[in-house]
């Protein structure tokens, strides 16, 4: 869109049936929300059914959610690929080859001026055997499960395998995470703690080494190998969680990496001029932002224009009970101060649970801004300012102009006024 708009003939080569939107749109960030949309209904009327002024809910039926989530997804593509050709593109159904710098479209070589490789990636499948059994699933084809398991277990200890976790536990689904190593292990420890309380419902079994997973017409369990010998934990579905792979088996003559992803420069160009990558086929981070980030910068480098600069600190988040989210920039020595969050909306009715979320900064022996996080139903938002702040190289002490909005259940903005406040008085003390 950016490059139609500068007046170039672009032609989107797209092999996905479902329509344009890539990962994100049709197995990724909108699936989460829309099925933790629903999960955290149903954990929200629990509370109320608790206290006692909501009666018992009523049938859940996890078909028809699915097959309603699809109508609305259909939509969505629907508008984006309106957006698309309005802004100028042509889209082509069908598959691309890249050799070097030969492109071929449905198998017709294609002069071009430019390539932009954004193929994306897809989920790794561990040598683990039995993982083609009917029963085992990614999140690539999660939505191929015909009916709610009773027992699931998930394999893997990231993103992916903590939004699952949480969604089909709330679901009624007893769920078992198996971490090789530990659960969210890039997170900050305060938020690793809040995405516990999240997963209480969970069993968590880490530093776990995974034998085989077990069944004959259909999966029954997975077998974990245990210093006395092995166990099997039964299961009706497991969900392979064990990372993301880039797509770049039609491409060749091009350096790539040793996971297969595209080698790229500060322009985005990979190792032939004029062909250039963006997003997760590129290996770097596997977020929407950053793919969109990359695609513009990619964009940018054909057009000759100046580069948006990148990010120092990314702001990344997951989708829980509340969301759990985080900016921190990278290599720095931190301390942190950490506060409760406080009561508001979403968080109102988890008070006598003591599950209202929390909220941290770190900062260096200076008190210039290192880290922030916040498990809150606004975080995701919040952190997307301050990530930007963070950015932007804004002074603490600037932040006694913000006003927040109340009531809110984000805490940060009372703790980087303290921090401010302790800041002053320090200096004044000096």
């Amino acid at each position: 869109m950016r490059l139609a708009r500068a007046g170039k003939k672009v032609q989107l080569i797209e092999k996905r049936s479902a329509g344009v939107g890539g990962q994100c749109l049709h197995q990724g960030c909108m699936i989460i929300c829309a099925l933790n949309d629903v999960a955290r209904f149903m954990q929200q009327a629990r509370v109320f059914q608790k206290y006692g002024f909501l009666g018992s809910a009523e049938g859940f039926s996890y078909p028809v959610l699915i097959r309603k989530m699809q109508e609305i997804i259909k939509i969505i593509a629907g508008v984006l690929e309106e957006e698309t050709i309005h802004a100028g593109v042509e889209i082509i159904r069908g598959s691309a080859e890249i050799q070097g710098r030969t492109l071929l479209i449905n198998g017709v070589e294609t002069p071009c001026e430019a390539v932009i490789v954004a193929s994306g990636a897809h989920p790794r499948i561990p040598e683990i055997s039995g993982c083609c059994l009917p029963g085992v699933y990614t999140a690539h084809t999660i939505l191929s499960m015909p009916s709610l398991p009773k027992r699931m277990v998930i394999i893997g200890s990231g993103v992916i395998a903590a939004e699952f976790a949480y969604i089909f536990s709330s679901f009624g689904t007893e769920v078992t995470i198996l971490a090789r190593s530990s659960l969210l292990r890039a997170f900050p420890e305060q938020l690793i703690k809040e995405a516990r309380k999240d997963l209480s419902q969970v069993t968590i079994e880490e530093q776990v080494t995974i034998a085989g997973i077990t069944g004959q017409e259909s999966v029954t369990g997975v077998i974990i190998r245990e210093n006395d010998g092995m166990r099997e934990i039964a299961a009706d579905a497991v969900l392979l969680a064990a990372g993301m792979i880039p797509n770049t088996d039609f491409i060749s003559d091009i350096a790539c990496g040793p996971d297969g992803a595209l080698l790229v420069n500060d322009r985005m160009e990979t190792s032939v001029p004029g062909i250039y990558a963006a997003g997760d086929v590129t290996g770097t981070g596997y977020l929407t932002p950053i793919a969109r980030h990359q695609g513009r910068k990619a964009a940018d480098a054909i057009l000759k224009n100046p580069f948006e600069p990148d990010p120092v600190a990314i702001p990344q988040a997951i989708k829980l009970k509340h969301d759990v989210a985080y900016c921190r920039r990278p290599g720095e020595v931190r301390k942190g101060l950490t506060i409760p969050g406080p009561a508001g909306p979403g968080t109102f009715w988890e008070v006598t649970n003591h599950h209202t979320g929390s909220a941290t900064i770190e900062f260096d022996e200076n008190g210039h801004l290192t880290g922030l996080a916040e498990a809150s139903p606004v975080a995701s938002v919040a952190m997307a300012y301050l990530g930007w702040m963070m950015n932007s190289d804004i002074r603490i002490d600037e932040f006694d102009r913000f006003i927040e909005v109340h009531p809110s259940p984000d805490g940060i903005p009372w703790l980087l006024k303290y921090l401010n406040g302790k800041k002053s008085d320090n200096q004044k003390g000096s």
